[in-house]
């Protein structure tokens, strides 16, 4: 039990950094304001007032973050049902599964409330870009955790 705690700690870790960076990246070059992004998934607790707010504070950057921290560890968690992969393409695997679950489950199953909140920011194509970085930092996180041989 406590491997499958530590392997999902460290997807968390990986695809939290990653697509929070990505956010920040993908805000910077479309609005000019890396914190864009990320406040708008605050709108969850703060409403739509949320999608107007540009610049970072701790009320909509860091509530922002720790959202999506949040559901990037509700989506390791999801990972760790699927088959652990042994090497490079079982992690991409994984990766991808993880990432169009979390997809169509942010546009299709929950209510607006509940989406992500940065696809009222971003264009289609850093949405798609998002998503890819989450499916590459869940394999990433995935090669983290194989098993390794003992030393000898």
């Amino acid at each position: 039990m406590l491997h499958r705690i530590v392997r999902v700690l460290v997807n968390t870790a990986v695809t939290s950094l990653a697509t929070s960076a990505a956010l920040a990246l993908l805000s910077k070059r479309e609005l000019k304001r890396p914190a864009a992004a990320i406040n708008a998934v605050s709108h969850i607790v703060w409403g739509d007032k949320a999608f107007k707010k540009n610049e970072a504070d701790w009320q909509h950057t860091l509530l922002g973050a720790a959202l999506n921290s949040s559901a990037m560890m509700s989506w390791s968690v999801v990972g760790e049902l699927l088959p652990r992969p042994r090497g490079f393409w079982g992690a991409a695997r994984n990766g991808v599964l993880v990432s169009a679950l979390a997809y169509v489950t942010d546009f299709y199953l929950v209510p607006k409330r509940l989406t992500p909140g940065f696809e009222r920011r971003l264009s289609q194509r850093s949405l798609l870009g998002t998503y890819a970085v989450l499916a590459s930092a869940y394999a990433i996180g995935a090669l983290l955790n194989r098993p390794r041989p003992l030393a000898a």
